[in-house]
């Protein structure tokens, strides 16, 4: 991709390598994090996280739910730390398991998240690639993700990580519970690697497509991202790589919310419109109505899916295929590379500085200041 490559498209391309080797650390790292009493003892998942690590959270809820019966929450930091009801903590010993994911473990609303809940009697779980960061610290237990040094771009190879982290902790506690046998959970963590091989065959042709849509929307001055359940999830990523990679406006849907408002937008023909779905999704039937109504406005869509046309009524649109796990609840692990090819390549294209280099008025969120030194409130 002469005069277009760029950080982003070559962490996309490093995605394979890097499930298997993030496969390989992780799987002994999770095989001891629970006893089988406190696997059996966990009645209530909660998962929080800030930014891409909330986005990772939603895209893993129906995971944890659909492999270990248990049901599962996904709350923002802040909602977790500051408003949610602490009548909901401790009710029985170590419940609900809260699991909190950050990266750099700085996260500030995510060391009070975890602090608090603690206080009340809660299991706390930190994945991080930071021990002795504040959420190292805090954790009750910590799974310590290690991603080889790479080139620095917005949040692509530590997104996977913090997806494959979750989609495995799931397999494990489901495994630990007794919901399926032992060689069950290994066809589960077979078919999250072999999503390294999928991966590695569709790249190229993704890769021609999202140059190819970028070409054609780099001057528009909007886009939108839709999607629902764990697809919603993508959806969500994709717009917080627009604004980091990109700096432009862009807006994020469920499938259904869309029918009440988003259709409403003027300048139909210049919203270029994301839509993740997967064929396996149970949305899929209204994710096609909000496809069709969407090109009658006119607007210029991109559907992510790993199906085709025929799934979507033949719309006429470009459609990007991603890989087709065995098990669907692993399409999280790799559905999301093309949104960063496409937020890549629209930043190149217009010349842009991620994160605007924390430059001039941004100068503020430099090194992540904004995010890492706020002051930790922790509520009763």
């Amino acid at each position: 991709m002469e005069g277009y490559d760029n950080p982003i498209r070559r962490q996309v391309f490093s995605l394979p390598e890097l499930i298997e080797q993030q496969v390989s650390d992780l799987i002994p790292k999770i095989a001891d994090l629970w006893t089988p009493e406190e696997g059996e003892s966990i009645q209530r998942i909660i998962l929080t996280g800030c930014g891409d690590s909330y986005a990772a959270c939603m895209a893993q809820k129906y995971t944890f739910e659909t492999l270990t019966g248990i049901p599962t929450e996904v709350v923002p930091a802040l909602e977790l730390g500051r408003y949610y009801c602490k009548e909901q903590f401790g009710r029985e010993k170590g419940n609900p398991l809260v699991i909190a994911v950050s990266n750099s473990g700085n996260v500030a609303r995510v060391s009070e998240a975890v602090q608090r809940v603690r206080m009340h009697g809660s299991m706390t779980l930190g994945i991080t690639g930071n021990r002795d960061s504040e959420l190292g610290r805090h954790g009750e237990k910590i799974l310590c993700t290690q991603i080889p040094p790479f080139e620095s771009a917005p949040g692509t190879r530590s997104y996977l990580v913090s997806i494959l982290a979750l989609n495995l902790l799931a397999v494990r506690l489901g495994e630990l519970r007794k919901d399926y046998t032992t060689v069950m959970a290994e066809r589960y963590r077979e078919d999250i690697r072999n999503q390294s091989r999928l991966l590695t065959e569709l790249l190229p042709q993704m890769d021609r497509n999202c140059l190819e849509i970028a070409n054609q929307w780099k001057d528009y001055p909007c886009y939108e991202y839709v999607g629902a359940g764990f697809d919603y999830a993508a959806a969500w990523f994709g717009q917080a790589k627009i604004l980091e990679a990109v700096g432009q406006f862009v807006m994020h849907c469920n499938a259904e919310d869309w029918h009440h408002l988003n259709f409403f937008a003027r300048e139909a023909d210049k919203i270029g419109t994301v839509v993740v779905c997967n064929t396996a999704n149970p949305a899929l039937s209204r994710t096609k109505e909000m496809v069709g109504h969407a090109k009658k406005l006119g607007r210029p869509l991109a559907i992510i899916t790993d199906g085709g046309p025929g799934d979507f009524d033949s719309v006429r649109a470009a459609y990007i295929q991603v890989p087709n796990p065995v098990y669907p609840i692993h399409m999280p692990v790799t559905h999301f590379a093309p949104l960063c090819l496409l937020a890549g390549y629209l930043s190149a294209m217009k010349g842009e500085t991620y994160g605007r280099g924390s430059e001039g008025p941004w100068e503020f969120s430099k090194g992540g200041r904004c995010v890492k030194d706020s002051k930790i409130v922790i509520r009763q």
